[in-house]
């Protein structure tokens, strides 16, 4: 039971469930940085360029494919030798904007944190037994 006990407290500790809870929104938030490349930047990349779809972008290093054939059936074609660069432009694209972001994030995170440091700390109202105190200590003095 001690190896058990053990794990249990192990992953129950904050910094496991920290972790945890950042893989799953890091995960989510992949995914919606990948949704702005695919449906919203390359579209845009697209229609200066000219070609629609990224991923069925290839040149054909040796061997003969006919026609334009999709990335995937190019690749199955015998004796046919292909460089697909399509696929890395966008996951290219997909890591800057996803740097980007999070150094967006970091970036508000670490202003909203040097804003706390900075504040001016008041010191508490003295509660009504403090001030009779200190009245009580100047009147001592006092005489």
């Amino acid at each position: 039971m001690g190896f058990v006990k053990e794990f249990k407290e192990f992953a129950v500790k904050g910094n496991v469930m920290d972790l945890a809870v950042g893989v799953i929104i890091g995960g989510a938030f992949g995914k919606i940085i990948d949704s702005v490349v695919k449906d919203l930047i390359m579209p845009l990349i697209s229609a200066v360029i000219g070609s629609v779809d990224f991923s069925n972008m290839y040149v054909v290093l040796k061997g003969e494919v006919a026609g334009n054939l999709a990335l995937e059936e190019a690749r199955k074609v015998p004796h046919a030798v292909v460089f697909a660069y399509g696929n890395f432009i966008t996951v290219a694209i997909n890591f800057l904007l996803l740097a980007f972001a999070v150094f967006i994030l970091v970036k508000g995170i670490n202003a909203m944190k040097r804003k706390e440091e900075a504040a001016p700390v008041s010191a508490p109202e003295p509660t009504k037994e403090e001030i009779l105190l200190a009245e009580i200590r100047d009147l001592l003095k006092a005489k």
